[in-house]
């Protein structure tokens, strides 16, 4: 994993920090590996599995969707929160909409660029939880954050919100990601500390 400099805890009491958690006022990066680097001119999303028919977009046609601005609290498993962050993207009740997902889809597999995969219980992207975003702070979101676009689902765990999203994939059952085969949480409630597989 890779951590960027200034990666600092700034402990004080604030009861919108989940426990075991810091408030953090940088964005700090946490990758696997290099950052990659899509160009807009060739960046795809696509949305497959348990719908009425499979959807793909560029990046013109993704970013003329209409669009909401968030903002959120957001929580690293590595204990930093960051608050009020500031996002703009389309939220995942309009790509549900759009795709015709079936009922019998309990779970989402987000794909990114990278290879890396996270998996979501459906109701957790549901009901105004969860994004695409592509704007972080008014302006575009940057390749080391996620960008050009990422998952946002600010009220699990930070590594469910996946960088560099190429592909959700809506599922029936649940299939462990990336993350969660090699000893993380399944599900990743900061407020239960759900940082690790028995926790």
């Amino acid at each position: 994993m890779i951590i960027n400099e200034g990666f600092k805890a700034k402990r004080a009491p604030n009861d919108r920090l989940p426990p075991g958690q810091y408030e953090e006022t940088g964005f700090p990066v946490l990758s696997l590996g290099p950052t990659p680097l899509v160009p807009l001119d060739s960046w795809r999303f696509e949305v497959d599995g348990l719908v009425d028919a499979k959807i793909s977009w560029d990046w013109q046609q993704f970013s003329s969707l209409p669009a909401e601005d968030i903002v959120r609290d957001i929580h690293c498993v590595t204990k930093w929160s960051k608050f009020d962050t500031t996002w703009r993207g389309v939220s995942m009740d309009q790509i549900i909409s759009l795709a015709g997902v079936s009922p019998e889809a309990t779970h989402i597999i987000a794909h990114s660029h990278d290879g890396y995969t996270t998996n979501i219980p459906i109701e957790d992207i549901r009901g105004g939880k969860a994004w695409i975003a592509y704007v972080f702070g008014g302006a575009p979101l940057e390749p080391e954050h996620g960008g050009p676009a990422r998952l946002l689902v600010p009220h699990l765990y930070f590594w469910k919100s996946a960088k560099w999203l190429s592909r959700l994939e809506f599922v029936r059952g649940d299939r462990p990601g990336f993350w969660e085969t090699r000893g993380y949480h399944n599900y990743g409630d900061p407020w239960k500390e759900q940082r690790y597989t028995y926790d």
